[in-house]
């Protein structure tokens, strides 16, 4: 029978067993015994405790060298952490923490042994991100003392720790475990039981998607990873991160997810089955979606799909010197300064003269500021400013070499403004647009020549955004193409190659994601701030979810995701309908004073 749990029955942790001495249970060792925890580890491979323990001790060698600890210090934590091959050490252990291989099999094995050996007051907790923490419960003796505390990997440097209650979960229990996270210095979210919990549940959906959209050859390995880095912000590209978290087991996660939502989004990516199943899991092969120098190396090589740099393109590039822009919006005054300051020639077109005027003059504060914070010399601001020309019509376009349209984001607007720069450029000059969500082929169907109309797709705020999405048309010439290449290489800007579809990569892997995230609100699973915390603290993402969706703009999000869902007719792509009901109550974010979150008006 049970023991009762109860507010009183929890002694303080200061015992804890950590079975399974991989990366991750090393890690979490590590960070126990820093904390001045008695830390017990156990695993059945005499030489996975031997290497946690020299894991250990380099660890904390380190942490002399930099300073962060003394020599009498890390000679405490190293006796603090001592290292079985038998799960009878657990036996005085206040809690046990399990990081065995992610198989119901193998994990309710360690909890059935455990039943018969730790104290009836001992906590039993999982590591789990992919399994059922209910159905281990169910399973265990003490059900209310089952719960899971999922850590990050690295643990000692990843900040957040998931706390996973069941149905079945002592209130008591749950609030030990937070405390002792809180005393480890890590931030700490209580999440319920579903699969992939908040970080993980958001992230491995958004990286299942970026091996499909691999798989489908829409972009190449090394394109779908800047872009991701470059226009959000992550500290790593979708690809390269299911390798450093192995392909193998971001496929169980998944299946997990899919199993448990049936949402299409979440069913595994064939890639990924097909790379597990030759044993190509990523770094610690040596293989995944990139080879490595060795398994369990950092260091990417060349292979038979690395693209050669400096190699020669597909078309000869045609001169440009002269640039017009349409547009005076936010928009279109970031990429006219962008090309002004490259040294191009811009005439910049709006609607009236008025218009183009107060567009320039925010050119000019913009540059004034680079000035103020030592990015340019008053002479070159100066000169920059001196090369863009406002206008009062299109017509002013007729001498230029690259005619870029920033107007609004209406398919109809844009197709009459190709049309008429059809007639006023030259021929052999190059139009592009800047649409992120609409066909750039509808665009080229409104002129008379369609081979020399692309997408060049940049990044809000322009001068600051490295990235631009150079979307091809199947109507796109050669030509074409490697002129725009050439120059966002004048620009300093980084070039990703992608075809013509809706959201093409950024916001295509982006807003399916922040749709999830919203989900996961309308279901009362987690609180705006707990997601917002898990994806910066677990995800390394600059901002979390809901900021950027109330920075974006809560509208053009749900634009944005209507045109996805129209044209992938994905039923886990439908925007999610808190997201339709807020815009429809005016609340669209920071421009407004509201979106998610109350802001202060401008």
């Amino acid at each position: 029978m049970a023991t009762p749990l109860s507010d009183t029955s929890l002694s303080p942790l200061r015992t804890v067993a950590v079975v399974g001495l991989g990366t991750m249970g090393t890690g979490i060792a590590e960070v126990l015994a820093q904390a001045g925890r008695e830390v017990v580890g156990i695993d059945l491979s005499e030489a996975a405790a031997t290497r946690a323990v020299a894991a250990l001790e380099a660890a904390t060698a380190r942490s002399v060298a930099r300073g962060r600890l003394t020599e009498e210090r890390r000679g405490d934590v190293l006796a603090r952490f001592r290292t079985f091959t038998d799960l009878q050490a657990a036996a005085d252990a206040d809690l046990v923490i399990e990081v065995v291989p992610e198989s119901y099999e193998i994990k309710q094995q360690v909890f059935r042994e455990l039943d018969a050996v730790v104290r009836p007051e001992a906590i039993l907790a999982t590591g789990t991100n992919a399994l059922s923490v209910t159905r281990l419960a169910a399973e265990s003796a003490r059900p209310e003392r089952v719960l899971g505390l999922h850590f990050f990997n690295p643990a000692p440097a990843m900040r957040l720790v998931e706390v996973v209650s069941s149905v079945l979960t002592a209130p008591a229990a749950v609030a030990a475990v937070t405390d002792l996270a809180l005393d480890l210095g890590k931030e700490p979210v209580a999440v319920g039981d579903r699969p992939g919990f908040v970080a993980d549940g958001l992230l491995f959906g958004y990286l299942n998607q970026a091996a499909a959209m691999y798989e489908a050859k829409y972009a190449s390995r090394e394109d779908i990873d800047a872009a991701m880095k470059l226009g959000c912000g992550l500290p790593m590209g979708p690809l390269a991160l299911l390798d450093l978290i192995g392909v193998d087991t971001a496929r169980t996660v998944l299946e997990a997810m899919y199993a448990a939502s049936r949402d299409r989004l979440h069913a595994p990516a064939p890639i990924l089955r097909q790379l597990s199943e030759a044993g190509l899991t990523g770094r610690k092969s040596g293989r995944g979606f990139y080879t490595y120098e060795a398994p369990g190396s950092a260091t990417v090589v060349r292979d038979a799909l690395t693209p050669l740099t400096g190699g020669p393109a597909t078309g000869t590039a045609r001169p440009v010197r002269a640039v017009g822009v349409a547009g005076s919006g936010t928009m279109a005054s970031g990429i006219a300064e962008v090309f002004a300051k490259a040294g191009y020639d811009v005439v910049l077109a709006a609607r009236t003269g008025e218009k183009a005027a107060t567009a320039r003059a925010r050119i000019g504060k913009s540059l004034s500021r680079s000035v103020d914070k030592g990015r340019m010399t008053v002479e070159a601001a100066a000169a920059a400013l001196d090369r863009i020309t406002p206008a009062d019509s299109l017509d002013a376009f007729a001498d230029v070499d690259l005619a870029v349209e920033a107007v609004a984001e209406d398919l109809e607007v844009k197709k009459q403004l190709f049309t008429t720069l059809d007639k006023v450029c030259k021929p052999g000059a190059v139009l592009a647009t800047t649409t992120s969500s609409l066909p750039v082929v509808a665009c080229a169907r409104a002129t008379s020549r369609p081979q020399s109309v692309i997408g060049m797709h940049f990044f809000n705020p322009a001068p600051a955004m490295k990235l631009v999405e150079v979307v091809r048309t199947v109507l796109t010439s050669d030509e074409t193409h490697a002129t725009v290449r050439e120059v966002c290489g004048h620009l300093r800007k980084h070039p990703v190659d992608c075809g013509d579809r809706a959201g093409f990569i950024v916001n295509a892997l982006l807003f399916p994601y922040l749709n999830n995230a919203v989900k996961m609100v309308q279901e009362h699973y987690a609180t705006l701030d707990d997601i917002d915390a898990a994806m910066k603290l677990g995800g390394g993402y600059p901002m979390g979810p809901f900021e950027l969706l109330d920075v974006v703009g809560l509208d053009v999000s749900l634009a944005i995701e209507k045109v996805l869902h129209r044209e992938f007719r994905d039923p886990g792509l439908a925007p999610a309908p808190l997201l339709e009901h807020l815009v429809a109550a005016g609340c669209l974010g920071r421009k407004t004073g509201r979106g998610f979150r109350e802001h202060a008006r401008r």
